[in-house]
């Protein structure tokens, strides 16, 4: 499937039909390299790098790296083991942290959102730190851009008269809408308060139903809408009804809902997390809370309910212009020819491929 000019999407069948858990999965990537080797010969192709994403396709990628001798790109997204850390007590199984260590040290190179999870992958896998470049997540300033507010509202249903705050993400435990709902009750003596909750595996799901009983147990339920998951070009109009986008994730390699939310010219309360110091401009595009707690938040959400003049929204795009998509795939483009030199010289000198 073409999806742009030289970009083509390649199904290719391995495991079984139907979902899988993700641990289930492993088993089966020795048998998606086998699938990916028969179309590779099949068209006559030899590609010259391999950039996976996540830990599950790192190990395609250490595959590949191993099987064609070319250098190998690794970007995680997210870390076991971080994650496990933060949380006190194993949410990552040994599997996905021992992978993650093997790739960090043994792949060409490893791309990290921000310099706090190069950090990390120095600190928790003994990545070398020269290993390792630092790449931001980029967003589509086409598709996120300031649109009239009032148009928005009426769009999705609702008026002028409630503080409108929005929640775009999944809902496992490390992205905190539970802290989120838990900062409502703090606000009861603003004006009216709605919360749009945007996201997760359908108002069905376990984890919904989790959030919706909790918001019945604080009795804020009359203030919150589960919109359920929706498609990635209705987003704008949300955040652009929103006066706010509030991210009380626990745990975020990057954080690319703020970056979508500030694209819009809607300001961000999030955790310091991620890459928020760096996509927010504290006072001005938003609010770094540094305590996560739900009194916390509700503190930072007050803060810009108060806000008498806040910036345009054209001035607050202006804030992360340098976060385009076009500046971040040259970003990219840098890193892969870096990583093809380096590989070629040590090729051409005699020490093969690197390992």
């Amino acid at each position: 499937m073409a999806l742009y000019s030289n970009v083509r999407l390649i199904h290719l069948r391995a495991g079984r039909a139907g979902g899988m858990n993700k641990l289930d999965i492993y088993p089966h990537l020795a048998e998606f390299f086998q699938e990916l080797e028969k179309f590779r010969l099949g068209e006559g192709l030899q590609y010259d790098l391999v950039h996976s994403h996540y830990w599950l396709s790192g190990r395609v990628g250490d595959l590949a790296q191993n099987h064609w001798r070319v250098p190998h790109i690794v970007t995680f997204h997210t870390l076991g083991a971080a994650k496990n850390d933060i949380f006190g007590v194993e949410q990552e199984p040994v599997l996905r942290v021992t992978t993650e260590r093997h790739l960090s040290t043994t792949c060409h190179r490893v791309l990290a959102g921000t310099k706090r999870e190069k950090g990390q992958l120095v600190s928790y896998y003994g990545a070398s730190p020269d290993s390792i470049g630092v790449v931001p997540c980029g967003v589509n300033l086409r598709l996120f851009h300031p649109r009239d507010k009032a148009k928005a509202r009426e769009q999705l249903g609702f008026n002028d008269h409630e503080s409108l705050l929005l929640y775009v993400g999944r809902f496992a435990p490390s992205k905190g809408a539970d802290k989120l709902l838990a900062a409502l009750p703090y606000l009861r003596k603003h004006r009216p308060i709605r919360l749009l909750i945007v996201g997760g595996n359908g108002n069905h799901s376990p984890e919904a139903k989790k959030l919706e009983r909790l918001s019945h147990k604080l009795e804020i339920q009359d203030h919150v809408n589960f919109v359920g998951r929706i498609e990635q070009e209705v987003l704008p109009t949300y955040y652009n009804a929103a006066d706010m986008l509030v991210v009380p994730s626990r745990y975020e390699s990057f954080g690319l809902v703020a970056l979508e939310s500030v694209a819009c010219g809607t300001p961000v309360v999030a955790t310091r997390v991620g890459a928020m110091d760096k996509i927010l401009r504290e006072g001005e595009t938003g609010h770094v809370v540094e305590n996560g707690s739900p009194r916390a938040l509700a503190d930072g959400i007050e803060a810009l309910i108060l806000a008498e003049n806040g910036l345009p929204a054209d001035v607050i795009r202006e804030s992360i212009l340098e976060f385009s998509w076009e500046n971040v795939a040259s970003a990219m483009i840098e890193e892969y020819e870096g990583v093809l030199r380096k590989h070629r010289i040590q090729f051409v000198s005699g020490l093969g491929p690197l390992s």
